[in-house]
């Protein structure tokens, strides 16, 4: 598998629990290159992982940089031709490096690869910008009849790899964004450029989904939440303002913002503690973003 000494993987981390990186890593073939870029000032089991495996590196940023930030900062450093962008909440189907050797081996003229989720046929890993476009291709994947790498407009960001001899800078996602969206805007910019963006059916990754950061302690996750209510709303917005414009965000998102208000004032009389705190953190991510503050929201 020549084509995988050309790859590198890169997994951005924020604590993660060292269960859940160990078992990201060990699905991850030994010939490939694996930087670990942990988005704080200090890997606790650095050493540990290091002694176990001899193909990964890693490097801490010295500061929360988000996923886009983060990727950019492993990128940066990446020497090898392809990069594989992998969540540490994921393992990787065991034919999932032989596929995409071949796929490097029979396919150059492509910028990001998306892959697919096992056991998942609710969430979508890829579609379409265009509604219509998007609704057919729903139905085609659902009923499996994609070809083998299917040409389409985005992919999920948890797993994606990503040709760099396509890019002539190597930080790739908008520093603007910390949480959310960064994929998306990597997708549009890539098909603006008439570029080419798959899904393929042959690379397989289990995905435990929301687990990436902070461990399982309960005011880590409060805390992990308010940041994603904020985050969500914040990058939404940016994202639509920035490639359609900013009053087509007005329009896309007003709904969202008259709503996010509307249940905080109603979970507010109604003593509803938890659902309030959700809404106020909605209505302030979008807020933000409308009066184009930045995305500086960490809830230290």
């Amino acid at each position: 598998m020549k084509n995988l000494e050309n790859l590198t993987v890169i997994i951005v981390t924020y604590l993660t629990q060292k269960k859940m990186i160990m078992d990201c890593v060990k699905s991850i073939s030994k010939d490939v290159k694996i930087k670990i870029i942990e988005n704080s000032s200090n890997f606790e089991f650095k050493n540990e992982i290091i002694n176990d495996f001899s193909n990964v590196e890693i490097l801490c940023t010295g500061e929360n940089l988000g996923y886009g930030n983060g990727n950019n900062y492993g990128l940066k450093v990446t020497k090898t031709d392809y990069a594989l962008i992998l969540n540490p909440d994921l393992i990787c189907d065991e034919n999932f490096f032989s596929n995409l050797d071949q796929i490097i081996q029979n396919n150059n003229n492509f910028s990001i690869i998306g892959c697919q989720y096992l056991h998942d046929k609710i969430f979508m890993p890829a579609g379409f910008f265009n509604p219509k476009k998007n609704k057919e291709f729903v139905k085609k994947f659902k009923s499996n009849n994609i070809s083998t790498l299917e040409k389409v407009e985005w992919v999920t960001g948890c797993s994606m790899l990503i040709n760099l001899k396509k890019f002539n800078d190597k930080e790739i996602f908008d520093k603007n964004f910390f949480l959310y969206f960064e994929e998306f805007d990597l997708c549009k910019s890539v098909i603006n450029k008439s570029e080419n963006v798959f899904t393929s059916k042959d690379l397989k990754i289990h995905h435990l989904g929301f687990q990436s950061s902070l461990g399982k302690n309960l005011e880590n996750e409060k805390r992990a939440n308010r940041i994603r209510e904020w985050h969500w709303m914040w990058s939404s917005f940016y994202f639509y303002k920035k490639n359609y414009g900013y009053m087509n965000a007005l329009l896309k998102m007003s709904g969202k913002f008259i709503k996010s208000f509307l249940k905080l004032i109603y979970f507010s009389l109604t003593f509803q503690k938890q659902k309030k705190e959700k809404y106020i953190y909605r209505f302030l991510g979008i807020f933000n973003s409308m009066i184009g503050n930045p995305s500086s929201f960490r809830d230290k």
